[in-house]
């Protein structure tokens, strides 16, 4: 079945590689278009999908991912529409130059050819995806979970028409509707047709993707964010940033996880950090010297325990976050040097020669200084919109747009020229 897939995915690569701007864009249009007029279809099969899940245990935070309402449906379709928008990436020469021998060389973005995505409860990143790789230039295969696979179904039924519509092969963009987990392992290892594949879901995911593919995966959404605040930080600053970078979306990747404060801070700040995420809800847990002064000032309602060693190094994805005081930035460094998973840190200071250091020695996708680590996103750091992001160091880094879903190739022209 899936070597079937992939040899129609690759014909239908080599097809989008012969299309214009204006083509792929009136196809992504045209999506756009069909999700809204298969509006009624797509929320039948994803009400179907929601009661299996109820009846399953699922729980809410991950009901609340699957759901798919006509407010929603309208969004994806909006977004979709924003990507048709974006800037073309597609032969685009970023670099050219004349050799001493009169050749003339130039680098041209192009097509990945054929990309394999796997998902789990998110029916929206199947719409997401489509658009995004459309627009690249590129086929996809998508494999969701197997909890939204009618609601995946009916968004592929949808994105399919729409490609018809604007005479590109339906296979452009095509869905494993198998359940089994076999498949994933199948589609890994089928190097024969797919050029790279990106995993979006949880660590579990990642990992089982890195230890059976055998083409190229782009690891990363695995985010443990950590915030340094040193003594010379505004506390005026620092309360609303770490509140934003934990409570604005607590369940998301780029959401803060651990907070570091230089002991010399600790007095002034930690107390008012707690009071504001404690009016969140938010769980701390602290480490001994952060738990006794958070401890003196707190209310009886205030959520805060010690810290265990598992709270270091732990993506939460919900509303706790873990706290430690430390002698300074080189400890910070050390610290986020041991326990980092390479997307996002954030300094708060107004030292510049510690803000610049800690800025050239964090070895993550993003670092920031003075800011939350939520602006770790495509469309808030003015790419339109995302397909993932990467915390590895080959091919792509940080939010993976447009840009980053493309190859390049080196074009050389001469005049008879022969090597000597």
């Amino acid at each position: 079945m899936l070597e079937s897939l992939g040899r129609s995915a690759r014909q239908a690569a080599r097809t989008l590689a012969r299309t214009s701007t204006e083509q792929r864009n009136r196809a992504v249009n045209a999506i756009a278009d069909a999700l809204i007029e298969e509006r009624a279809a797509i929320l039948s099969a994803n009400a179907a999908d929601m009661r299996a899940a109820r009846e399953a245990g699922v729980k809410e935070a991950l009901l609340d991912r699957m759901l798919l309402t006509s407010a929603r449906l309208e969004a994806i379709a909006a977004d979709v529409r924003t990507v048709a928008a974006l800037p073309d990436p597609l032969n685009v020469v970023f670099e050219r130059g004349v050799l001493p021998n009169g050749l003339r060389v130039e680098k041209i973005r192009v097509p990945i050819g054929v990309i394999g995505v796997i998902y789990e409860a998110r029916p929206n990143v199947t719409a997401d995806v489509a658009a995004l790789c459309l627009k690249a230039g590129s086929a996809v295969i998508l494999r969701g979970g197997s909890d939204i696979l009618r609601s995946a179904t009916a968004l592929i039924h949808a994105i399919q028409r729409g490609l018809e519509r604007v005479d590109l092969p339906p296979t452009c963009i095509q869905l494993i509707d198998d359940p089994d987990r076999e498949r994933v392992r199948e589609l890994l290892t089928l190097d024969q047709y797919v050029d790279m594949i990106i995993p979006r879901g949880g660590a579990g995911l990642h990992e089982f993707c890195r230890r059976n593919a055998t083409i190229p995966v782009i690891t990363g959404g695995i985010g443990v964010c950590h915030a340094y605040v040193d003594h010379t930080a505004p506390i005026e600053q620092v309360v609303p940033i770490i509140v934003n970078a934990k409570v604005q979306r607590p369940s998301v990747c780029n959401a803060l996880d651990t907070l570091l404060v230089e002991r010399a801070a600790a007095q002034r700040v930690l107390p008012r950090v707690a009071a504001a995420l404690a009016e969140h809800d938010v769980e701390l847990r602290c480490a001994p010297e952060a738990l006794a002064i958070i401890k003196a000032d707190c209310e009886p309602e205030w959520r805060v325990l010690p810290a265990s060693d598992a709270d270091w190094g732990q993506e939460f994805l919900a509303l706790v976050l873990s706290i430690r005081i430390v002698d300074g930035l080189d400890a910070a460094l050390d610290h986020i040097a041991t326990y980092s998973t390479g997307h996002s840190e954030t300094i708060l200071s107004r030292d510049n020669a510690a803000i610049e250091r800690f800025l050239h020695e964090v070895d993550s996708a993003a670092v920031y200084a003075n800011a939350s680590t939520r602006f770790t996103d495509g469309a808030q750091l003015g790419l339109g919109a995302e397909i993932a992001v990467s915390t590895q160091k080959l091919h792509a880094r940080g939010p993976m747009a447009l840009a980053e879903l493309t190859s390049y190739k080196w074009v050389i022209r001469g005049d008879g020229h022969v090597r000597e």
